[in-house]
């Protein structure tokens, strides 16, 4: 399209330039008739005054025809005006040419890169909106096209990953109580229940446990179905201490793996007990997954905050692993062969963080640290 528009901008040019040459040639050469036909006009005249004697008048004529000549040949000789034309086509193509391109080539061929680009999957590159050239209120139009495709997508992008994360998160906390199932089972059938008492500790161990994984099954089915963003919390007040110590007892399971220091002070939280039991058996779980070493569990108190220690003696995270160890779906170097979906620490992250604490992980000489911190209540 360009190199039609120079095209016919050109022979517009070269035509009006032409048209002007043929029309002052054509003016010249009747002026020069013109001219021709005066001097015949005035030689006769010459020749009359000479016949008749009046040879001063005579003299007198032939120098102001002579002027009259050399006036006409300066004239012809001073100025072209052939040149002059061509110059005014040339400047008249180069700013027609000029306006168009700016005007209208130019934002054409931004647009139809543009178009190029989207049609490619590419919308990271906007379109600026000229008002100046013809095509601003499309131009606004394609740029505002794009910028909604773009945020549509990333909508999109957002739901689907959220979607993941729910369903992974809860397919992976299924699997803690039903290790804790497994564990009191295996203790009944190894006859551990050598008391009455035991044994309706270990039946009310498996009740509760199955209610957890109904409670979790029926999350999973209501995300389902409702397509719910995230896990909620409830948080309520609580005796951080004494329910620690409740929940370690219900994780240990008998095993003797886990050595528990309740602290000789009483502090209240603000907690999901339910998401928080979740938690301490993540940390647990994976320490007997990875360590494989005895586990314990204490609190201390730092000015207005609970920290509640999870300590193992095993190999620790590679220091290289620790910037992404609370990403989703993330496993370390020293996993193994051990089986995982890379959510334990994630989850414990989240829900501490939606509790108003944090989550700190350190390497000791010997084993690994995870320190829950959360803040005091009145």
């Amino acid at each position: 399209m360009r190199n039609r528009l120079i095209l016919v901008t050109f022979l517009f040019s070269f035509a009006v330039s032409l048209i002007s040459g043929v029309f002052y040639q054509r003016s010249q050469s009747v002026n020069i008739e013109d001219e021709r036909a005066e001097y015949i006009v005035d030689m006769n005249e010459i020749i009359k005054l000479n016949e008749s004697g009046e040879y001063e008048s005579a003299n007198a004529k032939i120098v102001a025809l002579q002027q009259d000549i050399r006036k006409a040949e300066s004239q012809k000789n001073g100025v072209n005006v052939i040149p002059i034309l061509c110059g005014v086509s040339v400047l008249f193509f180069v700013a027609a040419f000029g306006y168009v391109y700016f005007a209208i080539l130019r934002p054409f061929e931004k647009m139809k890169k543009f178009a190029e680009k989207i049609s490619s999957g590419n919308f990271d590159v906007p379109l600026k909106y000229e008002r100046s050239n013809y095509f601003g209120e499309f131009t606004w139009a394609f740029d505002s096209m794009r910028n909604e495709i773009t945020k549509s997508r990333a909508s999109e992008k957002e739901a689907i990953e959220n979607n993941k994360t729910v369903i992974a998160t809860l397919s992976h906390d299924i699997k803690t109580p039903i290790a804790s199932i497994r564990a009191y089972v295996e203790g009944l059938s190894a006859n551990m229940d050598s008391s009455y008492e035991k044994r309706e500790k270990y039946l009310s161990v498996i009740t509760k446990k199955c209610d957890e994984v109904s409670r979790l099954t029926n999350d999973l089915f209501l995300h389902s179905v409702s397509d719910m963003d995230k896990l909620k919390l409830v948080p309520e007040r609580i005796e951080i201490c004494s329910f620690t110590e409740s929940v370690i007892n219900e994780i240990s399971a008998e095993r003797g793996d886990i050595d528990f220091r309740k602290p000789g002070f009483t502090v209240f939280v603000n907690a999901d007990k339910n998401r928080f039991t979740q938690a301490c058996e993540n940390i647990i779980n994976n320490a007997r997954k990875y360590a494989k070493t005895d586990i314990e569990v204490f609190f201390t108190r730092e000015d207005e905050d609970i920290i509640l220690h999870f300590r193992d003696y095993g190999g620790g995270i590679p220091d290289e692993n620790m910037p992404f160890i609370f990403d989703k779906f993330y496993r370390g170097n020293n996993c193994g062969n051990e089986q995982g979906s890379g959510l334990g620490l994630y989850i414990v992250k989240y829900i501490t963080e939606k509790t108003g604490g944090k989550v700190v992980l350190q390497n000791r000489d010997k084993g690994l640290e995870v320190k829950i911190i959360l803040p005091i209540v009145e």
